[in-house]
């Protein structure tokens, strides 16, 4: 593929989700999670999918080359040819330097990579309320997103929401730590590449999608 690789990175909670879908519907560019992906290969029962699959049903964690060949293989599909954002992946050194790789065999490269910055402490709070429509996938949290009518989804009229169960204090303290201490070198080997961009993240989401906005129209710029 040739089309821009925006690459998104930050904690749980600093809004990647939220943000790649706007970077979505602006741009064409398609939202490629590594858990949508891995459910998303098993159900197709694509090689990577069966493989990701033993793995999981055997308890394992699935391995860098797995989510790197699912990723190849969702990359060569029709609707990833104008671009994509990754949401998830890399999470470390290593990872960024086989999706390097990866690009590369194809004729691509990473366009971009943002660090969506936060407050660890304002983190706590934001993540600890946040819910998701079971219908869509639309994030929303309790002081922050609230949907315009009590208890229906903006996005589809859902009227059912999911909370997950480790968004509590303690896990998320426990998320953030993990965060850091692996992202702090993929931070900066982006940054070496001359391919970093930081944005606020604690700024409202309108903000930071302005940011944003003007991170993908640089890129594009230069493509």
């Amino acid at each position: 593929m040739t089309g821009q690789i925006v690459i998104l990175l930050g904690p749980p909670g600093a809004g990647k989700g939220t943000q790649a879908r706007m970077l979505e519907e602006r741009h064409g560019l398609v939202q490629l999670s590594t858990g949508d992906m891995l459910r998303g290969a098993v159900r197709a029962g694509t090689p990577a999918g069966l493989a990701a699959k033993a793995v999981m049903e055997a308890g394992g964690l699935v391995s860098d080359e797995i989510v790197l060949a699912i990723l190849k293989e969702r990359m060569t599909q029709p609707d990833v040819a104008r671009g994509a954002i990754l949401d998830g992946f890399p999470r470390t050194a290593g990872q960024a330097a086989a999706l390097d790789r990866l690009l590369a065999g194809s004729g691509g490269q990473v366009s971009a990579a943002v660090s969506l910055d936060v407050d660890d402490e304002a983190m706590v709070d934001r993540v600890s309320g946040r819910y998701t429509c079971a219908s869509c996938g639309e994030g929303w949290h309790d002081r922050f997103k609230q949907p315009t009518r009590a208890g229906t989804c903006d996005k589809c009229g859902g009227t059912e929401f999911t909370r997950r169960a480790d968004d509590n204090e303690t896990t998320v303290r426990d998320r953030l730590g993990a965060y850091h201490a692996q992202t702090a070198p993929l931070i900066a080997h982006y940054d070496a590449l001359g391919l970093l961009a930081r944005v606020d993240a604690m700024q409202e989401i309108d903000a930071v999608a302005r940011d944003l906005e003007r991170v993908v129209t640089e890129t594009t710029a230069r493509a």
